[in-house]
């Protein structure tokens, strides 16, 4: 029988949002919270939890049912639960993908508040006593003040895209939709945010289901009684500021493993192609790694015309490209055996340990955050390809603000001549020189956020003194 514990721990429950793209920083924000002293239950859906499990089997890496087991060898107290996302494992999210969003924007809370509920009843195993969401779920402060625990938002983007969901109403009012985009004249009038080019507002998939979801998520987020960002302080100061005079929010990004190309916690939804042994072979800076996250939407138009401006550039390159039947249709014919010498590509790979090593000269991103992060935290300069919700946003930061990349696509299509142009551009490193050093700089500012007087840590610190206070009284 376990102990009845004179004192509350601070015990969280963290619920990252089932993209790849918000599971890999929750799991960094999990690790950083259990290293504090907290008590960690980390949720996957059970679909998730299966997709990694599998894609361990394909890698032939170990097969665990607890993700977490190797964090608790080193004393972490963190633990590992699945719940279903209300389908059945066999249902295809991606061919129903409208019906399973649905679903799972109706049914997913209720698994979650029966997993609290039992906690919370449950006094002698470490009663939850704090609910860490992901902020694009509608449902966390519901739950948070049936229970009475702690409600914290986790942002995974920079506070830039924040402002400009949070007043998606005067967006609204003034003619500039986060989906239909009237009126092409810069935006100047959303506090904290200076101006932004039309064509920088998140874009998302003209579907009325998924932009109502987004705004009932931030209607949702003015009842937390915490939000925290995956953003630096320092770099989006205004913007972070403005935020705070409203909410209690705190910017403890980059959010990185402590060891960023070894994290042990499997996360992948796919399994990993090692890239290693081909990049040893390359001379130092010299690869150029192209990948658009782990929703690929571009088209097979703007697929062909990379192909083919990656062909007459004639540098060294590594594509993530998920091709599966349609490889023949899609690419250049005999595409593979002409690039063969200088060029690899891979359904999927390991994209810290990429991006990290020394022949890695240049990075052409969708510009999702994650990928952002990690191509400044190893001092990458980007080629800026985005293509909906955050990444224009996060293309505006890159491209115009911090000057550590270059964009893609300055017309309605791209073509290969401006692909081969931006290519050559972005691997010569007298070219690219200036925004090198910009790139260096940034990383930098990245790095000394995390150090022991750094913004980020700081905030981090406070976070984690507000939070045992609050959990102590809730």
């Amino acid at each position: 029988m376990a102990e009845i514990r004179d004192q509350k721990l601070p015990h969280a429950l963290v619920i990252p949002n089932t993209f790849q793209g918000h599971i890999n920083p929750t799991i960094h924000l999990s690790l950083k919270l259990a290293s504090k002293g907290f008590i960690v239950t980390f949720v996957n859906t059970q679909f998730i939890h299966s997709q990694i499990t599998k894609a361990q089997l394909t890698s032939s890496g170990p097969n665990n049912d607890d993700i977490f087991s190797k964090a608790r060898e080193s004393g972490l107290d963190i633990r590992y639960v699945t719940i279903s996302d209300g389908f059945p494992l066999d249902f295809d999210r991606s061919l129903s993908s409208l019906q399973f969003w649905e679903g799972f924007a109706n049914n997913f809370s209720g698994h979650v508040d029966e997993l609290v509920g039992k906690s919370v009843k449950d006094n002698r195993v470490d009663p939850i006593n704090c609910l860490v969401a992901d902020t694009f779920f509608s449902w966390p402060s519901i739950i948070a003040k049936k229970y009475e625990i702690v409600h914290v938002s986790f942002f995974s983007e920079p506070a830039l895209v924040f402002a400009l969901y949070y007043h998606s109403d005067l967006l609204t009012q003034n003619g500039h939709t986060l989906t239909v985009q009237n009126r092409k004249d810069p935006v100047d009038y959303i506090p904290g945010v200076k101006s932004i080019e039309a064509s920088d507002l998140p874009f998302l998939f003209q579907n009325p289901m998924v932009d109502q979801s987004i705004y009932n998520a931030f209607q949702d987020v003015r009842k937390t009684d915490i939000i925290i960002a995956n953003t630096i302080e320092e770099l989006e100061l205004e913007t972070v500021t403005t935020i705070q005079e409203n909410l209690n929010f705190y910017s403890i990004g980059p959010i990185v493993s402590a060891n960023f190309t070894e994290l042990t916690i499997p996360s992948s939804l796919w399994s990993e192609i090692d890239c290693t042994q081909w990049l040893d072979t390359k001379p130092r800076v010299s690869v150029l790694y192209v990948s658009f996250g782990s929703i690929a939407l571009v088209n097979k138009g703007d697929i062909l015309e990379l192909a083919h401006g990656l062909m007459l550039s004639e540098v060294n390159f590594i594509w993530i490209l998920k091709l599966g039947q349609d490889e023949k249709s899609i690419l250049p014919l005999e595409y593979k055996e002409k690039v063969k010498d200088r060029g690899l590509i891979v359904p999927w790979c390991n994209q810290k340990r990429v991006i990290s090593h020394s022949a890695i000269g240049g990075f052409l991103s969708h510009c999702g955050w994650n990928s952002v992060v990690e191509s400044i935290w190893c001092g990458v300069p980007l080629i800026c390809y985005p293509l909906v919700t955050d990444q224009l946003a996060n293309r505006k930061l890159v491209v115009y603000d911090w000057k550590v990349g270059i964009n893609l696509r300055d017309g309605e299509l791209i073509k290969r001549e401006e692909v081969h142009d931006k290519i050559k551009y972005l691997m010569n490193r007298e070219t690219s020189s200036s925004l090198r050093k910009n790139t260096a700089q940034v990383k930098e500012t990245f790095h000394n956020a995390l150090a022991m007087n750094g913004s980020s840590n700081v905030n981090f610190n406070k976070l984690v003194e507000e939070l045992k206070m609050k959990t102590s009284l809730a």
